[in-house]
């Protein structure tokens, strides 16, 4: 056959193969048997080997997975991946439409879907072509998985129109796949999958893609991240779109015009979720219109027009066997309940968190105890009550200690704070939870630096803080249980990058009390230097927008104490960075620039400068660019196929410019 021949032929069998493929595994009407589909598939591979020039990225044969990888590569969102607000009753789902109408001031139809139990993954395509799939991560940042999402036949390589954007679905394990798989496992004398959700997780993070293949993963997509060149004006439409260019979405979805509706659908799936052949944990209600999305916004950590009603948890009995204690980085002592192992949503639990002893005295709960188990959420395992009818006698009272269980200093309960604390600063559960902390994702991001690796590095007394990580060599790491050559080069290079993090990282990851990642971030923006924050007074502290006096005060006493200021020169001399990386903060007064001070929205397709590139250059001049408009806008900046955006500030009378105008402005 010559290559012209070949190349048709090709191109047929990427059409046939494609459309049975998309008949089989998202339609679920195939129309050709198995070996028909075998002896086709067969048939490309061949024509591939003979011309592996015409091999291409988005060949069906690409999804039997291909060579393994040494790691997964850190991906940044471009929209992140922010988590849902809960409700777990009819009153939080007539709450949360009370604060939609009250913003919206519109009528409101919502959008229900069932909310999957498996992984959030994102979709990119750069011209129709499937181009790059990442998990959630921490929301901002997640991993590249691309060549194992590959490997989910219902995740069309190619769609049916040349389109660029980002969709997200949920990436699940069918049950009937979940049970073949742990079947398997069994046989060969593995520790089965606890549920489908660890199981679809566990395979779209396998190194080698082959063993993600034999897993039969399945997906829902469930949104698009943003419509940028894509003309809808609600989400219903969205989801139609979204099955027109080929993907799948959830049949069982349903368009509500009030509460009531969205109630009703709520309730009868509480019932039939049994019938399903995935696992759901709740219901996801959104607002359908797209422009009123915009208007109600985000809070930090989630959509303002969209809620997660979680289903009521499955409740079990059990025996409380013991209560353990642990002390935490802040120096909290938390009881915990040991209990006879129990299967609880899908999951076998032997421990429940009991809180503190306030908890313990209200629900009476005693040692020897039969007690009723939840997962709060279906995520956290939570002791409901005591069954009193059931004590025979022997069970024992519980009394929370007077010493630290860790280092025996004695504990205090701080002014309004039910906890015990443990206020020793050398007490070696806090630090050895602080050393957990440092090196955690949202702080210095330490890949292969867990739990289970400081736990050893800590009790081999060889860090003891967090100093001593940056001083480890690969020969004291090999030592170590379950750590190979290659990985402890891996965990030096690691910690060897982790010293060019930003600030905000090194501030978080010091635990400083009141201190979250947000705020973090906020303080090493403004200070610009760790020198700087170290100087800063109570008053410059509070000065600052979401730094209040509780906060403040924290970190004055943090940094007056002679031990952090030798552990920061410490961190200087191994070359851990102290300074802010990120954008700077803009002094609106001393720019001479129209957009300094102003409030602008961008919307639309941008031909000369990508949205994010276009954010950084206007927030460098002074300006603040946000995500909806509203009365507070100043500027709507409207590239092509701009849409509800720019109807809003057309009706609001808000100044318009198109991208040249925009460019022009941005060049003075």
């Amino acid at each position: 056959m010559d290559k012209q021949t070949a190349i048709q032929r090709i191109q047929e069998l990427h059409q046939q193969l494609n459309q049975y493929n998309y008949e089989y595994h998202v339609l679920d009407k195939p129309t050709v048997s198995d070996t028909e589909y075998d002896l086709l598939m067969n048939e490309l591979r061949q024509l591939e080997e003979l011309f592996p020039e015409l091999l291409s990225e988005d060949s069906p044969s690409q999804r039997v997975g291909g060579k393994p990888l040494d790691a997964f590569e850190k991906v940044e969102h471009t929209t992140p991946m922010l988590s849902l607000g809960n409700a777990f009753n009819e009153e939080d789902l007539r709450d949360f439409d009370r604060r939609v109408r009250q913003t919206t001031g519109d009528a409101v139809s919502y959008v229900c879907e069932l909310k999957i139990d498996g992984l959030a993954v994102s979709l990119k395509y750069e011209n129709g072509l499937f181009s790059q799939g990442s998990t959630r991560g921490d929301g901002t940042i997640g991993e590249n998985i691309t060549v194992n999402l590959k490997t989910i036949r219902s995740i069309p390589l190619r769609l049916k129109e040349a389109v660029s954007f980002e969709v997200r679905g949920e990436a699940f394990m069918p049950r009937k796949s979940f049970e073949g798989l742990n079947e398997e496992k069994q046989q060969n004398g593995e520790e089965p999958f606890a549920n489908p959700r660890n199981a679809a997780a566990g395979s779209l993070r396998q190194l080698d893609p082959k063993l993600a293949a034999k897993r039969n993963l399945d997906i829902y997509v469930y949104s698009i991240a943003d419509t940028g060149e894509i003309k809808v004006d609600s989400h219903e439409e969205a989801l139609n779109l979204l099955e027109k260019l080929g993907f799948k979405t959830n049949p069982e979805r349903r368009l509500c015009s009030n509460i009531d509706e969205v109630i009703a659908y709520v309730e009868g799936w509480v019932t039939k979720r049994p019938s399903l052949q995935y696992d759901i944990d709740g219901i996801v209600i959104k607002v359908n219109s797209l422009y009123q999305q915009e208007e109600l916004g985000y809070t930090a950590k989630s959509p303002r027009w969209a809620i997660a009603y979680k289903f009521p948890a499955e409740e079990v009995t059990t025996k409380l066997i013991d209560i353990e204690l642990s002390v935490g980085r802040t120096g909290v002592v938390t009881p915990t309940a040991i209990l006879e192992p129990v299967k609880v949503a899908g999951t076998t639990v032997q421990r429940a968190s009991l809180h503190n002893e306030d908890l313990i005295r209200e629900k009476d709960i005693r040692i020897g105890d039969i007690v009723i188990v939840k997962k709060a959420g279906d995520i956290i395992p939570e002791v409901v009550n005591v069954l009193e009818e059931r004590r025979t006698g022997e069970e024992l009272e519980f009394h929370m200690p007077t010493h630290c269980p860790e280092c025996e200093s004695e504990l205090v309960r701080l002014e309004e704070e039910v906890a015990l604390r443990c206020i020793n600063p050398k007490c070696p559960a806090q630090i050895r939870e602080g050393l957990i902390h440092y090196v955690s994702r949202n702080a210095m991001n330490i890949d292969g630096l867990g739990e289970k690796v400081i736990s050893q590095l800590f009790q081999e007394k060889l860090i003891e803080d967090v100093a001593d990580i940056y001083k480890l060599e690969k020969e004291q790491l090999v030592q170590l249980e379950r750590m190979g050559e290659k990985s402890a080069n891996n965990l030096i290079e690691a910690i060897e990058k982790s010293k060019e993090s930003s600030l905000e990282k090194l501030l978080f990851g010091l635990g400083i009390r009141h201190v979250g990642a947000k705020a973090a971030k906020t303080i090493a923006q403004h200070f610009e230097t760790m020198e700087n924050i170290q100087a800063a007074t109570f008053d410059e502290l509070v000065a600052i927008n979401e730094i209040g006096e509780k906060m403040a005060e924290s970190l004055v006493t943090y940094f007056n104490t002679p031990e952090v200021s030798e552990l920061l020169s410490e961190l200087k001399e191994l070359g851990v960075n102290l300074s802010y990386k990120g954008p700077k903060l803009v002094n609106v007064a001393d720019v001479d620039s129209y957009f300094a001070g102003k409030t602008i929205v961008l919307t639309g397709k941008l031909e000369q400068l990508s949205r994010n590139e276009a954010k950084a250059k206007i927030e460098e001049l002074g300006g603040k660019v946000t995500g909806s408009v509203s009365k507070s806008t100043d500027l709507l900046i409207a590239g092509e196929a701009a849409g509800s955006k720019l109807t809003k500030a057309q009706e609001l009378n808000i100044e318009i410019w198109d991208e040249s105008r925009m460019v022009e402005e941005l060049n003075k």
